[in-house]
């Protein structure tokens, strides 16, 4: 089976997965003539599979009524990037977002909502309904334990895509067949994240290691991915020497056996490194020439995020974007001479583009070269504008090999903190620029760093920046850190005060306690009553 060209599943346990949207009247007393029932559709391990499949399919989904892309909050809302499009008034909601103007009917928010609850909705009826069915020659025991420990990792991602842009919401671990139990109480951030610690934890126990997997199912999640987002999660919830267990397993039983670092850094954005040494989880993308914009949640295949992103360069003929996701001067500056990471990150049109008007955004040039599909320099031609078979990286090894520098930092284990640094530091000067610097100074020989606590902890955050710039990490590690009004505030903030007079007298001021998260959407308000965030 191809798990990259399998993810559709057929209209009658589409209609079951709908979970809350979905719904059992009481006054119907009769099956409709024709109506698959769960026990009819869950009798072969196919159908096992096919709907663990499905469970993954909203991780993918990019636009509905708006593109909700996770980068529109993860790099937009931070110091990275600007939004970017035609002009200011292309993409209303995601100005907002990025300049702290938002409200409570935001477009980009709601549907990133939806779908994350669709994607809770699928993950709960495949656990109920996977442990039924009889193994056979496609679902063998350790098959279907897998298959739980996938949809388990997957629940798991999905609130915690949630917890970290709205906070506390909507607990939800079975499924919702009744209008009656259609309204859900809120469920304070602590509740969410231990329940993903919780789901996290069955999903390590059952998951296989990368390698156990065939090449056609590559993109599944593995014990790995489990490992790095244990650390990840006890990370934001300040529990250090948990992240630190966490992070020191994945570096003992995963680091140089199942992941690795690629020994060149832009392996990690072409189609041919897609699922590579260094991937420990990416949305899994195909090409889909399939020619229509909209029919919403679904209808696609391939990626939108590569025509979003592309620059709108009139030299690219019929391989233009749309020119969202503008990476900042300041974090162009951020990178030291030398460090071709920011080449790999950061495209930048030639002069005669720059006069371009729709090229530039607010003085910024810089287009996002990781996810614009850019091969050695050429932006290859798209069977359709709106369908990339581009994927899209969420965890990387650099990545947890970061975390877990940061949680043995925190924790105490400055040795060991030291050590997974190198590990990133490493990598990029071998593959530094000679001719601008010659090899990029180690820890704490650059940027002023110097021996302590205090400077590693910079050091480790700055690597962070660097190393995964324009990949959606850091408006969240921002608000975790806990310093996200001390580098966005407008008129105080590192970023903001700093920035270019156009783009600051485009931002609302940053209200601390406020603008860490965003609001839960009205209409969802509407539907089932809670509790508002402050501020909003």
């Amino acid at each position: 089976m191809n798990f990259r060209f399998n993810k559709y599943i057929p209209a009658a346990c589409a209609m079951l997965m709908m979970g809350g949207l979905s719904s059992c009247n009481d006054w119907l007393q009769e099956e409709t003539p024709g109506t698959t029932t769960l026990p009819d559709y869950f009798v072969t391990g196919q159908n096992a599979i096919m709907v663990a499949n499905a469970a993954y399919t909203p991780l993918a989904w990019e636009y509905n009524n708006t593109y909700f892309s996770e980068w529109f909050i993860g790099d937009i809302a931070s110091d990275d990037a600007l939004k970017g499009g035609q002009n200011l008034a292309d993409g209303s909601d995601a100005y907002d977002i990025d300049n702290f103007k938002v409200n409570t009917n935001n477009g980009i928010l709601l549907d990133y909502y939806r779908a994350k609850f669709q994607g809770i909705a699928r993950c709960n009826l495949a656990l109920q309904e996977i442990p039924k069915v009889d193994f056979d020659e496609v679902l063998t025991e350790d098959r279907s334990k897998c298959l739980m420990g996938e949809v388990y990792f997957m629940r798991a991602f999905y609130y915690f895509q949630l917890v970290r842009v709205f906070g506390g919401v909507p607990l939800v671990d079975e499924v919702i067949d009744s209008s009656d139990n259609w309204q859900q109480p809120r469920a304070t951030a602590d509740e969410v994240y231990a329940h993903i610690i919780k789901d996290l934890k069955q999903a390590e126990g059952l998951l296989w290691n990368k390698s156990k997997y065939p090449a056609e199912d590559l993109g599944r999640a593995t014990r790995g991915a489990a490992l790095a987002m244990l650390c990840k999660v006890y990370l934001y919830m300040k529990d250090y020497p948990a992240a630190y267990e966490w992070g020191k397993k994945f570096v003992d039983e995963q680091y140089g056996k199942e992941y690795t670092l690629c020994p060149v850094f832009t392996d990690n954005f072409t189609l041919a490194g897609e699922n590579g040494p260094e991937s420990v989880f990416e949305i899994q993308r195909m090409e889909d020439p399939t020619s229509d914009y909209g029919e919403g949640n679904g209808f696609t295949r391939g990626s939108f995020t590569t025509i979003l992103t592309r620059p709108r360069m009139s030299a690219l003929g019929g391989n233009t974007g749309w020119g969202f996701d503008h990476p900042t001067r300041d974090l162009y500056a951020e990178f030291e001479e030398g460090d071709t990471r920011r080449e790999a990150a950061i495209g930048v049109p030639d002069e005669a583009s720059q006069k371009e008007v729709e090229v530039m955004y607010l003085n910024s040039p810089y287009y996002n070269n990781k996810s614009s599909y850019s091969e050695g320099g050429t932006f290859p031609a798209l069977a359709h504008a709106s369908r990339s078979p581009f994927n899209y990286s969420l965890i990387r090894t650099s990545d947890v090999l970061l975390l877990y520098a940061e949680a043995a930092l925190e924790s105490g284990h400055t040795a060991d903190a030291k050590w997974a640094l190198a590990q990133v530091r490493d990598r990029a000067r071998n593959n530094a620029d000679p001719a601008v610097s010659g090899a990029l100074p180690a820890f704490p020989g650059y940027r002023g760093y110097t021996d302590n606590t205090e400077s590693l902890r910079d050091a480790i955050r700055h690597e962070r920046r660097v190393e995964l710039a324009m990949e959606g990490h850091r408006w969240f590690d921002l608000v975790r850190w806990g310093i996200a009004a001390q580098v966005m505030d407008r008129d105080n903030g590192s970023y903001g005060k700093n920035e270019d007079e156009i783009v600051r007298k485009e931002m609302a001021p940053f209200v601390a306690g406020k603008h860490e998260l965003f609001p839960i959407p009205s209409e969802e308000l509407n539907l089932n009553p809670m509790t508002q965030n402050p501020g909003y």
